[in-house]
C-alpha cells in the first residue's frame, strides 16, 4: 500500500508552479524539449518561462490545431515537443489533428489538457470538456494519464519526454491536494492502492482521489471498509490490479472528473466484462453538458461529492 500526505488542506505547490519548474529542469536537461502554447501563457505563468528559453518557447497563438501541427514537424526535426491548452481545446477542437498528425502519422508529442471537467469552473459549459477521456482512449497506441497532485504531474512530464506516439496529460491548473510524498516512483499502466479495505474499491482519477479517500473515511465510521485506488494511468490501465479489486471485494465504484461514457468507469467495465465478478457503479458526469459554477457547487450538481459516493456505496453493497 501506497503512503500518502493527504490532510486535505490546500495544495504545497499548485500545478502552475510545477508545470514551470519542471519544464525549466527539462529545457536544461534536454535542448530538443520544446514547449508550444496557443496563446494561454497567462494561464500557466508561462511569460518568464517563454523570455528565459525563447528557443524552447512558442506562442502559436489562438491557433489550436496549427499548433498541433507544428508540434508534429518539430518532432520530424529532431525536437521534443509538449503542447498545452485547455482540455476542449486540447483535445476536441484539435482532435483529427492529434489522431492522424501524431497518431497515425507515429510522431510523438505530449498534450497537456488543463482545466480538465469541472475544473474550468466559471468558464461554463463550452469551455467544460467531459469527453476527452474517451476520444483519447480511442487513438491506438496513445497513453491517457491523469494528474493526481504536483507530485505525479512532475513525475510524468519529466518521464514522457522520450515515450514514443501521443501522450495527453490530464490536469487541474490549481487546487489539486497533496497525495503523494515527493519522492513517490510511478509507472505508466501501473495504478495504486492508497487504502486497504475489503468491503467495496473505490477507483479514481485525478481530483476525485482526494475525495474517494475523504469517503473511504466517513465509510469507515459506518462500519464499511473501503480500498482506495489511484488508477494514474486510464490507458494503458492496470489490468491486474483492476481483477484483483473485483477478487477481494464485493463492489467496485470507479470516481472520475469526466463522462462516464468512455471514461475510466468504462474502462475498468472493458477489463471486466468478460468476466464480470462484482457490481459495478459509476460516479462521474451522467451524460450531462457543463455549466458555469465553481468547484463546490458542480460537485453537488454533478454528484461528485464524497458523500455521494457515500451514498452509493451504500446502496450499491
Amino acid at each position: 500500500m501506497t503512503k500518502t500526505r493527504y490532510t486535505g488542506q490546500a495544495p504545497e505547490k499548485e500545478i502552475i508552479q510545477t508545470f514551470n519548474e519542471t519544464m525549466s529542469e527539462l529545457f536544461e536537461e534536454d535542448t530538443n524539449v520544446v514547449y508550444l502554447d496557443a496563446d494561454l501563457m497567462g494561464s500557466l505563468k508561462t511569460h518568464e518561462l517563454w523570455e528565459k528559453y525563447p528557443k524552447n518557447v512558442f506562442n502559436c497563438g489562438i491557433q489550436e490545431a496549427n499548433m498541433a501541427g507544428v508540434a508534429a514537424g518539430l518532432y520530424l526535426n529532431g525536437f521534443k515537443p509538449y503542447i498545452h491548452s485547455f482540455s476542449p481545446f486540447a483535445s476536441r477542437r484539435i482532435f483529427d489533428q492529434l489522431f492522424l498528425s501524431v497518431g497515425y502519422a507515429k510522431k510523438s508529442v505530449r498534450v497537456i489538457g488543463s482545466d480538465a471537467g469541472i475544473m474550468a469552473t466559471n468558464n461554463g459549459g463550452t469551455h467544460m470538456c467531459f469527453e476527452d477521456v474517451a476520444m483519447m482512449r480511442t487513438v491506438p497506441n496513445a497513453c491517457v494519464l491523469e494528474a493526481t497532485d504536483s507530485v505525479m504531474f512532475r513525475a510524468f512530464l519529466k518521464q514522457t519526454k522520450d515515450r514514443e506516439g501521443l501522450t495527453y496529460i490530464r490536469t487541474a491548473r490549481r487546487g489539486l491536494k497533496d497525495i503523494y510524498m515527493p519522492d513517490e516512483k510511478f509507472e505508466e499502466g501501473k495504478g495504486k492502492i492508497l487504502k486497504e479495505g475489503h468491503d467495496i474499491t473505490i477507483i479514481a482519477s485525478g481530483i476525485m482521489v482526494a475525495t474517494a479517500i475523504e469517503a473511504s473515511k466517513i465509510l469507515e465510521q459506518q462500519g464499511i471498509s473501503a480500498k482506495v485506488v489511484d488508477i494514474i494511468t486510464i490507458k494503458p490501465i492496470d489490468e491486474e490490479l483492476v481483477k484483483k479489486c473485483a477478487k477481494t471485494t464485493k463492489a467496485i465504484m470507479v470516481a472520475e472528473n469526466a463522462n462516464v461514457i468512455g471514461g475510466l468507469g468504462s474502462a475498468v467495465c472493458d477489463v471486466l466484462a468478460e468476466k464480470p465478478l462484482v457490481p459495478i457503479f459509476k460516479i462521474g458526469i451522467q451524460d450531462q453538458y457543463g455549466c458555469v459554477g465553481n468547484e463546490q457547487f458542480l460537485r453537488e450538481k454533478y454528484e461528485m461529492s464524497a458523500e455521494n459516493i457515500v451514498k452509493y456505496a451504500i446502496n450499491i453493497l
